[in-house]
C-alpha cells in the first residue's frame, strides 16, 4: 500500500533510523544551510539522515530537508523497496503509468488563507547561500501548470525567489515545460494559473525533478511509482488540481508579459547561477494542513539532496527512451552526481555495429538536449558507475584524434558558469548555445588478453574468503 502522505513516509523513515530530529533552535537565515552542508560533507551516504528542524527561530513550522536525497537508501524507502530495485521501479512506472483520481477535498484544505492572509512570510523559507542569494528561496516546489489547449498537466521544480509577502520570482527558461504553457496563455493576453505544492507524497517530488517528453504527465508517473493513483483536489482560486495530502499549497498567477530581476542563486553547479529577467507568480491563496511541515531541498555544490534526487529519475527516463522507445543496444546510463547530474553522461552499450555509438549518441542528444556536455560511450564490460573502470577505459580504449568529436551550436547545460561571465543576464541568447564533446571509448579492434588472474581462480578465492582472515 502506498504512503498516505509525507507524514506516513516520515514514520517509515523514523522506524528505520533514517530520520534525525534537530531539537535545538536554528536560524533559517544561515544555520539550516550550514548544518546541511556539514551533514552532506561529513556523514557517508549510507549513514546520512533525513533532517527535521523542529524549532526554527521565529516560526512554529518545522523545516524538513533530505527526505528524498539524503542517500540512495532513503530514496528506496520512499519507494517502499530496496536500493537494487529502484531502477526496475522507475522502468515499470514509465511503462505502466497510473492516471490520478479526483477527490472533493483533502488535508491540504484544513486551512485556507486568502487576501492579505496569504502571506509568504508565514513560511520558514531558508536563505541558502548567505551573502550571495538576494533573499530566501523555495527550493522544493512542485510547480503545477496546465496546457490551456490539451488540459495536460506538468509538474516541475523551478527555483522560486521570495520577493514579497505575495510575490515569487520563478526561473523558468524558454525550453522548460511550464514555459510552453505560459506562452499559450500569454498569446491570448491571459495570466497563467499555477500552484506551488510543498510536501506532497514523495513520488511526486521524484517525478517533478525528472525530465520527460512534453506529452508525459508527472502525476501519471508518480502514480506508477507509488502503485496507486495520486488523489487530486481542485485549488481555491485557480483552475489547477493539486495532491490532496500536500502539506502546503501556494496558488497564484503569472501575469502575461511582465518580467522582473530574479537571482542570483547558489546552484547545483557549485557556483552562483546568474540573475536574469524572469516571470513572477502573484500569490492568490495559500492552503495548508494543520501544523504543516515546510519541505526544502538542499541544493548548491554536489553532493547535495537535489543532485541525489535528480540522478535516478533522469537516468531512468533517458535509459527507457534509448532502450525501449528507440530499441538501441544500451545497457546502462549514468549521470554522475559529481557533475551535477547534467555535465557528463556515461553510456554502456552492447556494440554489434560500429554505427551503434553514433545512433546512441544521436538518440540521447535529441531527447535530453540540455544534458551531457561530455557524452562518453563504453563497451558492455565496463562498469560505468565505477570511476576507476571509466578512467581505465578512457585511457586505453580511446585515440583522441579518431575517437573524440566536438559538436558546436547545441543547447547548453542549464546554468553552466563556463558559458558566460556572471554579469551576462540568464535569459541572454548566448547562454542557450554551447558545444558537446562526444567520446567513443569502445574498443575498435581485438585487444590483447586482460592482465588478470583467471576467473575461476578469483571465484575460488571468493568462495574461501574467510580463510584469509581479511574480513
Amino acid at each position: 500500500m502506498a504512503y498516505r502522505d509525507l507524514r506516513d513516509y516520515l514514520e517509515a523513515l523514523e522506524k528505520r533510523g533514517k530520520l534525525h530530529r534537530v531539537t535545538a533552535e536554528v536560524d533559517k537565515d544561515w544555520e539550516i544551510a550550514a548544518v546541511c552542508r556539514r551533514v552532506f560533507q561529513k556523514i557517508i551516504p549510507e549513514r546520512r539522515p533525513v533532517l527535521l528542524f523542529e524549532r526554527v527561530k521565529g516560526f512554529r513550522i518545522p523545516v524538513l530537508v533530505g527526505s528524498l536525497g539524503a542517500s540512495s537508501e532513503v530514496y528506496a524507502v520512499a519507494l517502499q523497496d530496496r536500493v537494487e530495485n529502484i531502477h526496475e521501479r522507475w522502468e515499470q512506472a514509465q511503462t505502466c503509468p497510473i492516471k490520478p483520481t479526483r477527490v472533493p477535498t483533502g488535508p491540504c484544505k484544513e486551512n485556507v488563507l486568502r487576501g492579505n492572509d496569504a502571506d509568504l512570510s508565514r513560511l520558514p523559507v531558508p536563505i541558502w547561500t548567505v551573502g550571495e542569494d538576494p533573499g530566501p528561496y523555495i527550493t522544493a516546489p512542485c510547480v503545477v501548470s496546465r496546457d490551456p489547449e490539451t488540459q495536460a498537466y506538468n509538474v516541475g521544480t523551478y527555483r522560486l525567489q521570495v520577493k514579497g509577502p505575495r510575490k515569487l520570482g520563478i526561473q523558468a527558461h524558454e525550453g522548460q515545460h511550464i514555459s510552453h504553457h505560459r506562452r499559450k496563455y500569454e498569446g491570448s493576453g491571459r495570466s497563467t494559473p499555477v500552484a506551488v505544492v510543498l510536501g506532497p507524497d514523495p513520488t511526486i517530488e521524484m517525478a517533478s525533478v525528472t525530465k520527460f517528453s512534453l506529452d508525459t504527465e508527472e502525476y501519471d508517473i508518480a502514480g506508477g511509482l507509488r502503485g496507486e493513483p495520486v488523489p487530486l483536489v481542485p485549488c481555491e482560486t485557480v483552475p489547477i488540481e493539486v495532491p490532496a495530502t500536500a502539506e502546503i499549497v501556494i496558488e497564484g498567477e503569472i501575469p502575461p508579459g511582465y518580467r522582473e530581476l530574479e537571482g542570483p542563486f547558489g546552484e547545483y553547479t557549485g557556483y552562483m547561477g546568474a540573475s536574469g529577467n524572469m516571470p513572477v507568480i502573484e500569490v492568490t491563496c495559500i492552503t495548508h494542513r494543520d501544523d504543516p511541515i515546510y519541505r526544502a531541498f538542499f541544493s548548491q555544490m554536489p553532493p547535495s539532496e537535489s543532485s541525489c534526487i535528480k540522478q535516478t529519475g533522469r537516468e531512468q527516463s533517458l535509459l527507457k527512451h534509448l532502450k525501449v522507445d528507440l530499441r538501441l543496444p544500451v545497457l546502462d546510463l549514468h549521470l554522475p552526481e559529481s557533475a551535477g547530474v547534467a555535465g557528463m553522461m556515461l553510456i554502456s552499450i552492447k556494440k554489434g555495429d560500429p554505427l551503434d555509438v553514433k545512433r546512441v549518441v544521436s538518440g540521447a542528444m535529441r531527447y535530453a538536449e540540455g544534458f551531457g556536455k561530455f557524452i562518453v560511450v563504453f563497451d558492455e564490460d565496463i562498469e560505468i558507475r565505477d570511476h576507476f573502470q571509466v578512467d581505465w577505459a578512457m585511457s586505453f580504449h580511446v585515440q583522441p584524434a579518431k575517437d573524440i568529436e566536438i559538436i558546436p551550436e547545441v543547447q547548453a547545460v542549464a546554468l553552466d558558469p563556463s558559458q558566460a561571465p556572471a554579469d551576462v543576464p540568464q535569459e541572454h541568447p548566448s547562454r542557450r548555445i554551447s558545444s558537446k564533446v562526444i567520446i567513443d571509448a569502445t574498443r575498435k579492434h581485438t585487444f590483447p588478453a586482460l592482465s588478470l588472474p583467471p576467473k575461476e581462480h578469483l571465484r575460488r578465492v571468493d568462495a574461501e574468503w574467510a580463510k584469509y582472515g581479511l574480513e
